[in-house]
């Protein structure tokens, strides 16, 4: 009979046993540390667009008469006709379509960017004090800049139109000359379509300006691929007035 006394010894055991690296465990070789992973990318929200369409009306139309005169003046020219007619669209080319179609506004539930004939303005609603709306609109911010907002244009027209409908008692949620972004109400003044777009500005301003992701800073960019070529043209239309 054999007694644990006589029993062989049993191989060495370590303490702790060797156990592979679970994936994903940080300091694994090949595994990406979790400070690497990228982070979560910010929640994106669509923009609500507004713009003039009778400016856009305008520049189409005044873009293709420019271009029929100039065009003609390019092929049936003669002399230095067909050089002014090139400078001449230069000129006017950018700074047609700079203050007709290029004006517009984006706004979602983070920032104001407003872009204007020559510069493009980025507004956090965190920076945003209030809007201003008398001959023209404008945005100021908590700095003290101010801000034309060329897209949407104060029209006397359109506040005596509505000023009559509202004396009419024509305030249908159909007639009421509301932005295409806006709830439909029953009733309510009469609001010219301008002066409109702006309350819908002063909601989002008033929903978001405390909001975490719509702090920020103020950045102002310069439409350089508009006055470059402006510039140019002027320039060269200058040179060949001068030379008679």
């Amino acid at each position: 009979m054999t007694t644990p006394d006589d029993q062989p010894p049993a191989p060495d055991t370590p303490d702790t046993q060797s156990i592979p690296d679970a994936p994903g465990t940080p300091g694994t070789p090949g595994t990406p540390d979790a400070s690497d992973t990228p982070g979560t990318p910010e929640p994106q929200f669509k923009d609500r667009v507004y713009r003039s369409p009778s400016g856009i009306a305008g520049g189409v139309l005044l873009l293709a008469i420019a271009g029929w005169l100039g065009i003609d003046a390019l092929v049936s020219g003669e002399g230095k006709a067909p050089w002014v007619a090139l400078a001449t669209l230069l000129l006017l080319v950018p700074l047609v379509g700079a203050y007709t179609l290029r004006p517009a506004v984006y706004a979602n539930e983070q920032r104001l960017r407003i872009r204007n004939p020559f510069r493009v303005i980025m507004l956090p609603w965190g920076t945003v004090e209030a809007f201003r709306s008398g001959y023209s609109n404008e945005v100021l911010d908590t700095a003290g800049g101010k801000y034309q907002v060329w897209a949407v244009p104060v029209s006397l027209r359109g506040r005596k139109r509505a000023a009559r409908k509202e004396a009419r008692g024509d305030t249908g949620g159909a007639r009421r000359g509301r932005s295409p972004h806006s709830a439909p109400v029953a009733d309510g003044p009469v609001r010219a379509q301008g002066d409109q777009i702006m309350d819908e500005l002063r909601e989002l301003l008033a929903a978001h300006g405390k909001d975490p992701q719509a702090q920020g800073e103020v950045s102002v960019r310069w439409a350089y691929e508009i006055v470059a070529p402006a510039a140019a043209g002027a320039v060269l239309l200058t040179i060949l007035l001068s030379m008679g």
